[in-house]
């Protein structure tokens, strides 16, 4: 005999039938995410959101078999999910440890990262022989007599080139940004 509510398999559940269903499985599937990811709260959600799925499908099912089978087959999936979930988690955790990557090493990158867009905005406007040389120099890494050679000038060009280049840019970066780009050049 079934344990299954009136009305649950003929495919028009009611709000009845639906609630006599949770209450005769909520708990069983709870236990069961509960070994598996060992999480309560995390457990009781995953059960609530196989019920859901099973609302949103329930005229597809015909048997007390095919139901339980959905509720333990859709809860089991949802649990190895958060399992992998956390073992990626773990994983890019450790390989930061182990790359010496903290969260102030990440936010200097980001903020490192957000500089170099704003510097590389600001030297695309400057004029073509200033742009050279501190694109050589910054983003080359070039000293100054690497970049008078490469293009062919003198060093005393070069260094008047770079002068001329940082007034503009001072002009045209706020404070801030612009002693951020002065200390990662060495400027």
């Amino acid at each position: 005999m079934s344990e299954l509510p009136i009305g649950v398999l003929d495919g028009k559940p009611n709000a009845f039938d639906t609630r006599n269903l949770f209450d005769l499985y909520y708990t069983r599937l709870c236990y069961f995410a509960h070994k598996l990811i060992g999480n309560k709260e995390a457990s009781e959600d995953i059960v609530q959101d196989a019920f859901v799925a099973y609302w949103k499908k329930s005229a597809d099912f015909d048997t007390e078999l095919s139901i339980k089978s959905f509720l333990y087959l859709t809860v089991k999936n949802a649990c190895l999910n958060v399992i992998r979930h956390e073992q990626v988690v773990k994983r890019f955790a450790e390989s930061n440890e182990d790359s010496g990557y903290t969260e102030e090493k990440i936010t200097e990158n980001i903020i490192r990262s957000e500089v170099a867009g704003e510097i590389h905005s600001a030297i695309a406007t400057l004029p073509k022989g200033c742009r050279q040389v501190l694109e050589l120099a910054y983003f080359g890494e070039l000293k100054n007599d690497e970049i008078a050679e490469q293009l062919q000038i003198s060093i005393n060009t070069v260094k008047t080139q770079k002068a001329r280049a940082l007034q503009l840019l001072r002009l045209k970066l706020d404070v801030g940004t612009l002693i951020l780009v002065l200390a990662a050049t060495g400027f």
